[in-house]
Parts: C-alpha cells; structure tokens; sequence
C-alpha cells in the first residue's frame, strides 16, 4: 500500500462530454467543502462522487494505444518498438520491477502523488480510498429527494460509492487474487500500513456480500440523461455475477497456481460455486430490466439502449476510428490493432457452423465469403476488416502492396486485418462524423453466457437453458435458425463438447472488450493458447484472383506465473505482511 497524503482531492472531471465540475485547488480543498451539512443540493459531494466514477476505465485503446486483448491471441501491436505494454505481456517480458504501467493498477498514479494529465488517480487502490472518503463522509450532506422505496439521494450515493468501491476490489482480484481489504477505513501516513493480503476467498465474500447490501438501495435501471454511467441494482447483480463466475472458473476453482495458498485461489473445488454463479446471472435476467439489442454493432453507437447494464462514458467522437482504422484511406487511419487468424477462424459461417465443418460451406478460395452465397458470422463483418471489404465508398485492400497494405515504412496492419468493432456505420460514406465511444463494462449478452457457462459446469450434459441462451445470441447476431431452431449448435453435445462452444462464443461475442484476456487465464487455457505463435496472412494478388498465405507474426510466451499479476517489487520490499505471488 501506498503512504497517502491526508487530504481530499476533488478532481475534475469530464464524463461522456456531457458534465464538466469545476478544480479547485488541492491545498484549498477540506472535506468540510466536500461534505457540507449546509449544502442541500450535494454539489460539491457529487462532484466528488463523478471524481470516483472516472476511475473506471475506458477500454478504447487503454493499453499504451492498444486494446488488451492484443496481449492475448486476438490480436498484436501494429505498434513498432521495444516497450509496447501489450507485446511485452504477450511474450512475457515483463518483471515485479517492470510491468507495464498501462496495466500496473496496484501502483498507478494516487493521492501521494500528483493525478495524472486528465486529473485523475490511475490506481484502483486511490479509487477505493476516494470511495472510503465519501462512504465516511456523505452521512452530514442534507441532499434531498430519494427512491421511491424511502431510500435517500444521500444513501444512494453511498451505495454508488460501495458498488464502485467493489468494483475496484473485482478489477484487483482478478489480476492479483487476494488483495488487503481495508473495509471503511481511511488510511494515513501515521497509520500502520504494514497490512497483509486477504485470502482469495475472503475477497470474493467481500464483493458479493457489498453486492448484496447494496443492491436494494441503487435505482433499478440505468438513467436515460447524461448520468447513465450511474450504478443501479441491476449492475450491482451483474457485478456479483462476474465475480462469482471468476471464483468459480478453473484458475480460481481447484485449479490453484500454487496449491494450498489461500491467496491465489480456493484449495479445493466445489461445484457448488458454479452453481451459484448462475444463480447470480438468472437474478439479473430475472430483473426484466435488460434484454439483447437487435443490431450487433449498435450495442456500442446506441446510447441508452436495453443491453447497457455499466457504461464508463466516452466523448462523442472519431478517435476510434483514427486510431484503428485501415490505412490508405483520406479521413485517416493508423490501425493500431491487428487481429490474428486465429480469431479470424473463429468465426463461423452465418448457418452457425465452425468452418472447419466440411458441411459449413466454408471455401478456403474465398474466405471472407466475398462471392460464396454462404455468408460468414454477421459478427465477422462487424468486428474484423478484412480483404475486399467495404469502408468509406471504397474497399480495404490487405493484399500485399495494397493501399491499406503498402509495405511501406507506414505503421500499418501486422496480420491483414483491421479491427472493425466499435466503429460507426461509414461504409457508404466518405469521411467519418462523431459518435459514442461509451466502454461496455458489463452489458447483458454477458449475463447470458455467464449463466450458460455455469449451468454448463453443473450439469452432466447441458440441457436447454444452455442451449436457450446460445441460442438468443445467435439469433441476435443475424446466424440462421436452421431447419432444426438450433443457430447451428449441434444436439445433445456432451458438456466438454458445450463448454468448447461456449468459450468461442465469449471469443467472438466481446472480442477487444477485455473478455478474451482474462478468460484464458480463469479458464486455465493460456498456457495452451499462448505458447505457440500468433499468425496472420499475406496475400498476393494474381490479376483478379488471391493467393492466401499463412505467416507467423509474433512468437507469443505464456510460463504459468502469469496467470496472476506480480505485486510490484516495491510495495512487497517495503512492507513485510505483502506475500508475493508464485514465481515472481
């Protein structure tokens, strides 16, 4: 733990483009300010509540201008250079002395030291202190109104404060498993820091019990105006879901990278955990709150839409687009992102089936389906720029000396292909115009499939709550119904059969939304996945036709210490009581 300062820093914050509070200088700043007993509209304590808000992260390009998916097999850095965080973690270059900033969420940026440029504490630790100060303080504000269960605008807040508060713990434990859990208390530099880590399992309680308390005492469903990043009941269930989903997943669940320690996992398996991590996700589903948008790509240009559960905001704007877009076209591109062929091939085709199926249609001559009736996943198209694909009235040409692949000395894509999630709908236009850049921390699909995985895992074979939820995203995602109703999805599957089908659809429904990276390592599969190269494709134009070649692109390293993040050197040298994990 860091030493802090005891002082309140109120920061400023812009959220969505659609609130901007005022700065006021640190040394000027009390928390007699803050926490007014005068102050009946809760000014200045929501203010300072945003500050905890913009904690949370956007995922757009968060990873030094990557996606952290790129640090799995989704994708690579189209970044040159020897100290990109992502391919530093992909090929396991990083130490307890080095891990990249980018993803070094223990230290960060808190309040001993300055914020960072925007004004605000990088660390989820200085988002927890920040959200001890508010659950103290916020008791004296008179801030009228409430819920109409009794509950007060003061308490809601509060409660806004521990779902945030839980949230950060969730972010550390799955990165780190057991981290000090320090309850309300707001620690000082003349305090004790010498604190130890709690066990794995205490922290998973911890969560869900802060879920619990609170649930009741959020707003059911997210606001239609500009607060609709705020926490509701309905992400405070989604938030036990995913936790108890990660306590139950073989890294955590009798799969213990170190055995018998406490601190990085349970010491012995209970399917039981599975079993309440489903019930966890049918509570939420049973909300009746939220259901799947009908249009794949505009779950993320919609704003307000029925399948946002927690958002953190994102301006109106074109920054995706510059950032990930192909090269060689004029509104500009520099396709930081790379999708691998791996992630390519786990599309399938629009009838549902794997293309490795012979029955699938899939013609290795035409793999993107260009002229084959037989159409890929819908997803396909609205994740991955690929060869002959259409963008801005013109076509993404990956060929070898195309336009959006010219070998130049250009930063350009790595593997053939673009990332194209997240991007408006400028197929038909010239240049690109602004939109939402929200960041899908949880959104209901997820929900979906957490409750499908878990009743997977319980069941000897899966029955038809399995199948209804697969079925649901795939009839969303535009696969067809088939003959038989079933999307594709083969019939009385044995549950490892269910369970490889179930990890692909996590893959290819949130890929490049931080799913894909952290499910290989609570699945247990990174060591697989990752100790073999990433590859792409080249291909060669012959006149009108295209030879497609396979290529290696990046020699990824996965050793079993990274399943967990190291407790950065300094914070283990100096305070004795922090265990460090295995193998760092």
């Amino acid at each position: 733990m860091k030493n802090y300062i005891h002082k309140i820093l109120l920061l400023a914050v812009i959220i969505g483009g659609c609130k901007k509070y005022e700065q006021f200088p640190v040394d000027k700043v009390t928390g007699n300010y803050v926490f007014d007993p005068l102050d009946s509209a809760g000014v200045n304590a929501q203010s300072y509540l945003y500050g905890i808000y913009a904690i949370v992260k956007n995922g757009h390009n968060r990873a030094g201008g990557d996606y952290l998916d790129a640090a799995a097999d989704d994708a690579v850095s189209s970044q040159t250079g020897s100290n990109i965080p992502v391919t530093l973690i992909a090929t396991s270059a990083v130490t307890s002395f080095n891990f990249p900033g980018a993803e070094n969420f223990w230290e960060g940026t808190n309040l001993s030291q300055a914020p960072n440029s925007s004004g605000v504490p990088d660390a989820f630790w200085a988002g927890i202190r920040n959200a001890n100060i508010f659950i103290n303080g916020i008791g004296v504000v008179p801030v009228k109104g409430g819920l109409s269960n009794g509950t007060t605008t003061a308490q809601v807040w509060r409660s806004e404060a521990r779902f945030l508060r839980a949230y950060f713990y969730f972010e550390l434990v799955r990165r780190y498993g057991g981290v000090p859990l320090l309850g309300d208390k707001v620690y000082n530099i003349e305090d004790n820091l010498e604190i130890p880590r709690n066990t794995f399992a205490d922290c998973i309680t911890y969560i869900v019990n802060e879920c619990d308390a609170i649930k009741d005492s959020l707003s059911t469903a997210p606001a239609s105006d500009g607060d609709n990043y705020r926490a509701t009941k309905g992400a405070a269930l989604a938030l036990k879901a995913k936790t108890l989903l990660l306590a139950a997943s073989p890294l955590f669940n009798g799969g213990n990278v170190e055995s018998g320690n406490a601190l990085t996992g349970y010491t012995n398996y209970d399917v039981n955990r599975w079993t309440q991590a489903a019930q966890a996700a049918q509570d939420v589903m049973n909300l009746g709150v939220y259901s799947l948008v009908p249009n794949f790509k505009h779950i993320f240009l919609d704003q307000n839409n029925s399948e946002r559960i927690f958002i953190r905001p994102g301006n109106n704007s074109t920054g995706i687009e510059t950032r990930n877009g192909p090269v060689g076209f004029q509104a500009g591109g520099t396709g930081n992102t790379s999708p691998t062929q791996e992630l390519v091939n786990a599309f399938p085709m629009q009838n549902g089936l794997p293309i490795s199926n012979p029955a699938s249609g899939y013609l290795a001559a035409d793999p993107y389906s260009l002229l084959n009736p037989v159409k890929r996943d819908p997803r396909f198209d609205a994740t991955i720029f690929y060869n002959g694909a259409t963008w801005l009235s013109s076509t993404v040409d990956t060929y070898e000396g195309g336009k959006s692949k010219p070998n130049t000395s250009l930063q350009q894509t790595e593997s053939g292909y673009y990332m194209r999630k997240f991007m408006g709908d400028f197929e038909g236009a010239t240049t690109y115009s602004n939109h939402s850049s929200d960041w899908m921390v949880m959104r209901y699909a997820e929900i979906l499939l957490a409750y499908a995985e878990a009743r997977n895992e319980v069941e000897s074979a899966p029955q038809s709550d399995v199948y209804d939820q697969l079925r649901a995203i795939r009839a969303r995602a535009g696969i067809a119904a088939g003959n038989d109703g079933n999307y594709g999805l083969s019939p009385n599957m044995t549950q490892a059969e269910m369970r490889a089908v179930i990890q692909n659809e996590w893959r290819i429904e949130f890929a490049f939304e931080e799913h894909r990276y952290f499910d290989i390592r609570r699945w247990k599969i990174a060591a697989t996945v990752m100790n073999q190269p990433r590859t792409g494709i080249s291909i060669v134009k012959n006149g009108i036709s295209y030879t497609y070649n396979y290529v290696n692109i990046l020699t990824t390293v996965f050793k079993d210490k990274q399943y967990l993040y190291p407790i950065p050197y300094n914070e283990v040298a100096k305070n004795p009581a922090m265990k460090q994990n295995p193998g760092w």
